[in-house]
């Protein structure tokens, strides 16, 4: 996706899976910059993560 996309692609439900967003500060006041993820206790999951300036715990 295109840095700046306004515009989202249909997400479908997955089964034992929730996802939540807040905003914990680190970018921009107000914005949405921490996703919080919750697996059932039997789910398989693999990340694929970028590089990034922001060093995080």
């Amino acid at each position: 996706m295109a840095v700046g996309e306004d515009v989202l692609p249909e997400l479908h439900p997955i089964t034992g899976l929730r996802l939540g967003t807040t905003s914990a500060g680190v970018k921009k006041p107000g914005r949405r910059d921490l996703v919080v993820i919750e697996l059932a206790a039997s789910a398989t999951s693999a990340g694929l993560f970028t590089r990034n300036a922001f060093c995080a715990a």
